[in-house]
C-alpha cells in the first residue's frame, strides 16, 4: 500500500486499493470479535460489539456496516445461537450510523457524543423489549442483570423497568465509549483515503457529491422512480413477511398444541401407570398415612418435575355428587386438596360428566378454569378387570403455549427485519448504481446540452459521451442510442446552420443586388446603400455601449436593422427615370412624386412579407423605407411622426442617409467637407434628429471620418438625389 499517497495519486478502482478496501472492512470485523472478548476476559461490563460496525458504516456506506453487523451476529451464533435474533438491532445501528456519518456527524466531537443516546436507544431500549420477547425477564447473569437486581431490591421499579432501566443504563456507557472510539479511529485515518473507503459500484463515469445529493433530491412530477423502486420491494417483503408470518403462526400454534398435548398425554399415562386400580378406597382413606401413597405421590411429583411445561398433576375419581380427591399436588400458586376431599364439578368438565362417570376417554380439552386456560388431558386408571375407577389429570397453562409462541413470532420477525433491512440496503444499492445515477446523468447531459454555438454544442456531446455507462443491459443500449442520436443531430444542425449560413449571405448579396440596382437607376448613384448600413451598424453598437435601449437592441434586432439597411430607398424603383435623373432642382409636383418613395417601399415589402411565413428582418426593413424621412420635431414624410414615436431603426437611418447625403458628391452641387457635414447633424439635433443619436453619431466622429474615406477611396466620390 505504499502507494496510496495521495487523493490525486490514488486510484479506487485499482485491484490493489479493492485489495485494501476488503482488508480493511475485514479488519472491522475482527474489532467487533476481538474487543467484546477483550472487555469479557478483563472483566469489564461491556458489550463494544458495535465499534467494527459502526466505523464500516460511517466510511463505507450503509451497505458495508450492515454486512458487517450481520457477520458480527453470525460469528457470534457459534458460541451462543441466540445471537442471531439481534441482527436486527445490528442492522438498524449500522444504517443509523449510515446516516449519521453522511451528515457529518462525526466530524467533530460534540456532533458525535450527540448521537450517543439514538444508538443507546437502539441497543439499550430496543435490545431490552426484544430481550423480554425472546425470553422474559429472569434476572440472570447477562451484563446488565447485577443492576437490575440491585434496582428490584431496592424496590424502585418492578421486574420489567428494572431490566429496561438497566440495559439503557449499561447501554449508554456502552455506545459512549464505542462512538468515542469509531471517532478517534476516523481521525487516525487520513482524508484522504477516506473517500476511496466509500463502497461504490458505479456502472459510470463517477459522479461528484454534489451531483449524487442533487440527483436524490432531484425534483418529480410525481413519485421518484428511486422512491417507485423502493416502494414496490418494500411492499414485496412485507407481503411475503405477511404471509410468511401467518403461516408460520398457524404452523407453529398447531405444532405446539399437539406437543403440549403430546407432554400433557405423557405425563397423565405416566401417572395412571403408578396407581394401583384396586387400591383407589384405601388410597381416599388412608392418604399420607399409607407408603405406599407416599411413594406413589413422590412418584408424580418426579413426573411433573421432569416436564416443566406440566403445571397440575393429580388423580380425581367422579362420583355422583362432584369430584373425589385421590391424589393432589401442591404448587408455589396452589396449595393441593387432601386425599378423600369431595369437591365440586367445575363448570367446563359438565359436558363431559356422563362420560366421565362412564370411564369412558375423553379427548384433551381446552377451556378456561378456575385457575385460567388449562390444556388437560384424562388418562383412565383401571383396575384388575379392567374398568375404570378414576383418572390420572395433566394440565399446561395456555398461557405458556401463548408465550412460547409469542417468543416464535418474536424470533421470526426479529430474523426477518434484519433480514430485510440487509435487502433493502443492497437493493437500493444496486438501484442507484445500474439505474438511478445513469438515467440521472443522461438526464443532467440532456437538460444542460447547449445548441447556441458550435463550441456549446462540442462541450455538450464531449460531456455526454463522457458519461461511459456501462451497467450492460437496457441502461447501456438506451445510453448507446440517445449518444449516436444527438451526435447525429448536432451533425444535421452543424449542416443545415452551414445551410442557413450560406442562405444569409445569398439573401443579404440579393438584398444588395436588389438596392444596386434600384440605384443603377439614378445616374448620380453611389455607394449609398453600403455607407448607410456601415453608418447604421456604428451608431447603433454606440448605443449599445451606452446600455441605450436594452430592452430593443438585441443581438437579433441589430442584424435585422443592419441587414435590412440596403433595402430603405427600395420604394424609388416605382419613381420615374425623368425625376430621378432630372439634373436640376425638382418641382413641387415632381417632389411629391419622389416623396412617394416612401410609401412605395412600405407596400413592396408588404407585399414580400405576406410570401413568407417568418417575417424576420422585413419588419425593419419596412420601417426604415417607411420611415426614414420623418423628422423629429413631426415635418417629415410620409406620416409626420415625431420624436419616439418614429421606430429606433427609421431615427438612426435619418442621420446616417442625410450625412451620406451631404459629403457625397451630386450633380447639383459638391460635397459639403466633413466637418460641415457633421456640423448639419449637430445642428438638426431635435428638430430633424433624435438628439440622442445625432450625439451618439457626432461623439463617433473619428470612426464616422474612417467609413466615408474608405468607401471613397474604394469608389471614388459619387452624388445620390433624395
Amino acid at each position: 500500500m505504499d502507494n496510496l499517497k495521495t487523493a490525486d495519486t490514488v486510484d479506487f478502482k485499482s485491484r490493489k486499493y479493492l485489495a485494501f478496501q476488503i482488508a480493511f472492512f475485514a479488519g472491522t470485523v475482527i474489532i467487533n470479535f476481538v474487543l467484546p472478548r477483550t472487555a469479557s476476559y478483563f472483566g469489564v461490563p461491556l458489550y463494544l460489539d458495535n465499534v467494527g460496525t459502526l466505523l464500516a458504516a460511517v466510511l463505507g456506506g450503509y451497505l458495508p456496516g450492515i454486512v458487517v453487523g450481520y457477520l458480527n451476529n453470525i460469528i457470534n451464533m457459534q458460541g451462543n445461537p441466540g445471537n442471531a435474533y439481534y441482527v436486527v438491532l445490528s442492522t438498524m445501528i449500522a444504517a443509523a450510523g449510515a446516516y449519521l456519518g453522511q451528515k457529518g456527524c462525526f466530524k467533530k466531537i460534540g456532533k458525535a457524543i450527540a448521537t450517543i443516546p439514538l444508538f443507546a436507544f437502539i441497543g439499550g431500549a430496543l435490545g431490552s423489549i426484544l430481550t423480554y420477547l425472546l425470553y422474559g425477564y429472569g434476572m440472570g447473569e447477562g451484563i446488565s442483570a447485577p443492576f437490575a437486581r440491585t434496582l428490584l431490591e431496592k424496590g424502585i421499579f418492578n421486574v420489567f423497568w428494572a431490566q429496561m432501566t438497566s440495559d439503557v443504563v449499561i447501554d449508554l456507557i456502552d455506545k459512549g465509549i464505542t462512538v468515542i472510539l469509531v471517532f478517534i479511529i476516523l481521525k487516525l485515518i487520513p482524508e484522504w483515503l477516506k473517500p476511496g473507503l466509500w463502497l461504490t459500484g458505479w456502472r459510470q463515469a463517477p459522479l461528484s457529491t454534489d451531483a449524487v445529493k442533487a440527483v436524490k433530491k432531484s425534483a418529480t412530477r410525481s413519485f421518484s422512480l428511486r422512491g417507485k423502486m423502493i416502494t414496490i420491494i418494500s411492499v414485496i417483503m412485507v407481503c411475503v413477511a405477511v404471509v410468511t408470518t401467518m403461516i408460520s403462526y398457524i404452523l407453529y400454534r398447531n405444532f405446539a398444541m399437539k406437543q403440549y398435548t403430546y407432554s400433557c398425554t405423557s405425563a397423565a399415562k405416566l401417572s395412571a401407570d403408578l396407581i394401583d386400580g384396586d387400591m383407589i378406597e384405601r388410597y381416599m382413606a388412608e392418604g399420607r398415612s399409607m407408603p405406599e401413597y407416599v411413594r406413589i405421590e413422590k412418584g408424580l411429583g418426579d413426573i411433573r418435575s421432569g416436564n416443566p411445561d406440566i403445571e397440575f398433576i393429580y388423580v380425581y375419581k367422579f362420583v355422583e355428587d362432584g369430584v373425589r380427591v385421590v391424589f393432589d399436588l401442591d404448587t408455589e400458586e396452589v396449595k393441593a386438596q387432601q386425599p378423600g376431599d369431595l369437591i365440586a364439578l367445575e363448570e367446563y368438565l359438565q359436558p363431559f360428566r356422563e362420560d366421565l362417570l362412564a370411564g369412558r376417554d375423553i379427548e384433551a380439552l381446552l377451556d378456561d378454569t378456575k385457575y385460567g386456560k388449562l390444556l388437560t388431558v384424562f388418562e383412565p386408571v383401571r383396575d384388575s378387570s379392567g374398568k375404570c375407577v378414576c383418572y390420572a389429570a395433566a394440565d399446561i397453562k395456555v398461557e405458556d403455549i401463548q408465550i412460547s409462541t409469542l417468543n416464535y413470532m418474536t424470533k421470526v420477525f426479529s430474523l426477518f427485519m434484519g433480514f430485510y433491512i440487509f435487502i433493502l440496503a443492497l437493493c437500493i444499492w444496486l438501484i442507484d448504481y445500474h439505474l438511478i445515477y445513469p438515467i440521472a446523468a443522461m438526464t443532467v447531459s440532456a437538460r444542460k446540452f447547449a445548441y447556441d454555438s458550435e463550441e456549446a454544442r462540442e462541450i455538450s456531446v464531449d460531456r455526454l459521451q463522457h458519461l461511459d455507462i456501462a451497467t450492460g443491459d437496457e441502461i447501456e443500449n438506451l445510453y448507446e442510442s440517445l449518444s449516436k442520436t444527438i451526435a447525429e443531430t448536432v451533425g444535421y444542425l452543424e449542416d443545415v446552420e452551414a445551410k442557413g449560413e450560406e442562405i444569409r449571405h445569398i439573401q443579404n448579396g440579393l438584398i444588395y443586388v436588389l438596392a444596386d440596382m434600384v440605384e443603377s437607376r439614378d445616374k448620380n448613384t453611389g455607394d449609398h446603400v453600403r455607407k448607410t448600413a456601415a453608418y447604421v451598424r456604428l451608431i447603433m453598437n454606440k448605443m449599445r455601449e451606452k446600455g441605450m435601449y436594452p430592452d430593443i437592441l438585441t443581438d437579433e434586432y441589430v442584424e435585422d436593422v443592419i441587414n435590412s439597411a440596403p433595402l430603405h430607398d427600395v420604394g424609388k424603383i416605382m419613381v420615374s427615370d425623368v425625376i430621378l435623373n432630372k439634373p436640376g432642382r425638382l418641382t413641387d409636383e415632381e417632389f411629391a412624386i419622389m416623396k412617394s418613395h416612401t410609401t412605395a417601399g412600405k407596400k413592396i415589402i408588404a407585399s414580400a412579407m405576406n410570401l413568407v411565413s417568418d417575417t424576420g428582418y422585413l419588419k425593419e426593413a419596412k420601417n426604415l423605407a417607411t420611415y426614414h424621412h420623418e423628422r423629429w420635431d413631426g415635418s417629415g414624410y410620409p406620416s409626420g411622426k415625431k420624436g419616439e414615436d418614429i421606430p429606433l431603426s427609421a431615427r438612426v437611418m435619418a442621420v446616417a442617409d442625410v450625412f451620406d447625403a451631404l459629403v457625397s458628391k451630386r450633380s447639383y452641387k459638391d460635397p459639403f467637407p466633413f466637418e460641415k457635414a457633421m456640423g448639419i447633424i449637430t445642428e438638426g439635433a431635435g428638430t430633424q434628429f433624435d438628439p440622442t443619436i445625432a450625439a451618439l453619431f457626432e461623439e463617433a466622429s473619428e470612426e464616422v471620418r474612417a467609413i466615408t474615406l474608405t468607401h471613397e477611396s474604394l469608389l471614388g466620390p459619387k452624388g445620390l438625389r433624395e
